[in-house]
């Protein structure tokens, strides 16, 4: 193995180009649905030895270096994001005619811009670089600084973040508790690149102790958060509400169809919804459709809220996602809002959310006056796009319940999750990803969401139009759903619905003190200070 690693330090020219593009493609299969978490170790095994290669070139000076490797953290980025990625593409081919030509946009485009990260990253890293272990510190803190700026620089795309790698099951969620994915991702750094000390020989004592109880530590709290902390029990004396997740599987290019497809689409929406309950269950009290079920504007169709009334018991609500138009001021265009909708039993609209954070190039077009030029437009049909809600705010039930409501990929931002969710009972997720079709995509769309009811302490409803739809209790183990592309429904009650909330309002800080730890390690590295003992 040592001659392995000599020959990835040494490598050079395309054979070098091909080594980073693979080594990051390869971590890929850690991430749903394959889930294989120790392909991460293959991953940044071969990072750090390529990494240290970018010293291997003594005349190109300290700039040279630097450059050196930020282009290898750029093309481990871009294998990486390739690979996880490339689905996004599916998209464009609902509307092909329309949007194929941008299809190497999404495919090796935007891969190539989030690249950038963690080419800053390994830049990063390489200031700090020593020949032992405070070489994987520096490289640990410096993901874990871009992946926080690739969460909200050009408003943010923190998808498939690394510490993703380390939680294919609820054993191995539960730290994010305590760090949020933030905090595990830069440990995982740490511990994934550890195995490059075994090879190259230098500071294995010191890394490889450190990242054994790390990675012990992280099952160790999962084991006894799943296993030892006390859970609420579920209530068998009926009371408890029961949520009923509708899942249509409509094909995303259905629902662009004729009206007499749109009527279809509602009436199968209700079918699913009265359903009697499989084994004599009880009827939900509450019922989810996913985002923009509605396939028309529900203001403007009363009698849409005739047969939703029709269909529910008067102590029923539906919950459902829909398209919200704002009547204009004299002179203005009309102003759509991508929105949940809470409606009772006699078809009243108590109450609505819309989205705050909206897809870019899918719900609305940056310098859209500049774009339009060049014929670059919303996949979603919307004169003018949607508009984003200036804040969120909780759905208030009328049981009590608060439903802190995110819609389709703002489940993926931590930072989306503000103060106001400590007065919530329950995260609401509605989201359509029949726009990725069979693919990766609602697979890891499914992780990130249930590692924010872990992070946040709260249970999460999730509703998909195609799948996966789940309830999922604060532990991120799942309590009923739906597989993917299946159409059904599904009835159960939550656990926890109605505890207290658990949110550790730490996470930020405790993120900031690995990362405080992480740069001591670094530094006490490169300047000698940590024995490179075997």
């Amino acid at each position: 193995m040592r001659r392995l690693s000599d020959r990835v330090i040494l490598a050079w020219g395309a054979k070098r180009v091909l080594l980073c593009i693979f080594a990051g493609a390869v971590g890929v299969l850690a991430l749903p649905p394959i889930g294989f978490f120790a392909a991460m170790f293959v991953s940044f095994t071969l990072l750090v030895w390529l990494m240290d290669g970018t010293a291997a070139a003594p005349n190109s000076g300290a700039f040279g270096n630097l450059r050196s490797a930020f282009s290898t953290g750029w093309l481990f980025g871009f294998g990486y994001f390739v690979a996880g990625l490339w689905w996004l593409g599916h998209a464009l081919l609902i509307d092909a005619d329309e949007f194929l030509w941008a299809l190497p946009l999404a495919i090796l485009g935007l891969p190539a811009i989030l690249a950038i990260f963690y080419g800053l990253a390994a830049m990063l890293a390489r200031i700090f670089w020593s020949e032992g272990a405070g070489r994987i510190a520096s490289l640990a803190a410096a993901f874990g600084i871009c992946e926080w700026l690739r969460s909200f620089i050009l408003t943010g795309f923190p998808w498939n973040m690394i510490g993703y790698g380390m939680t294919p099951i609820p054993i191995m969620m539960q730290s994010a508790h305590l760090v949020g994915i933030l905090g595990i991702t830069s440990l995982a750094v740490f511990v994934f690149s550890a195995p490059a000390l075994l090879w190259t020989r230098q500071g294995v004592r010191v890394g490889m102790t450190v990242a054994v109880i790390l990675l012990a530590a992280h099952i160790g709290y999962g084991f006894f958060r799943l296993h030892l902390a006390a859970k609420p029990e579920s209530d068998e004396s009926g009371s408890e509400t029961v949520i009923r997740l509708v899942q249509p599987s409509i094909d995303q290019s259905d629902k662009m169809d004729t009206d007499a497809d749109r009527k279809a689409i509602f009436e199968k929406h209700l079918k699913l919804s009265t359903a009697q309950p499989a084994n004599g269950g009880r009827k939900p009290d509450i019922i989810v459709w996913p985002e923009t079920a509605l396939p028309f504007i529900l203001t403007d169709n009363k009698d849409a809220l005739t047969m939703i009334a029709d269909a529910l018991d008067d102590n029923q609500i539906l919950i459902t996602g829909a398209v919200r138009v704002e009547e204009p001021m004299p002179g203005a265009p009309a102003r759509y809002y991508n929105s949940i909708y809470v409606i009772d039993g006699r078809g009243q609209i108590l109450s609505a959310s819309d989205k705050v954070h909206l897809v870019p190039f899918g719900e609305y077009v940056p310098y859209e006056n500049l774009l339009d030029a060049f014929g670059i437009r919303n996949i979603v049909e919307i004169p003018g796009g949607f508009s984003a809600a200036a804040s969120r705010h909780l759905l208030t039930l009328p049981s009590g319940l608060k439903l802190y409501p995110v819609i389709c990929y703002e489940a993926i931002f931590p930072g989306e999750f503000g103060p106001e969710i400590q007065q919530a009972n329950a995260i609401l997720n509605v989201t359509n990803d029949a726009w990725f079709g069979d693919t990766p995509g609602p697979y890891q769309h499914f992780l990130q969401a249930r590692l924010r009811a872990v992070e946040t302490g709260l249970p999460l409803i999730r509703d998909a139009n195609n799948g996966i739809s789940a309830l999922v209790d604060k532990y991120g183990e799942i309590s009923t759903g739906l597989p993917l592309n299946e159409t059904g429904y599904a009835d159960a009650t939550l656990r926890g619905l109605s505890a207290p909330n658990s949110l550790n309002t730490n996470r930020g800080l405790n993120f900031g003190l690995i990362e405080v730890f992480l740069t001591v390690g670094a530094l006490l590295g490169r300047f000698g200070f940590i024995s490179r003992a075997n």
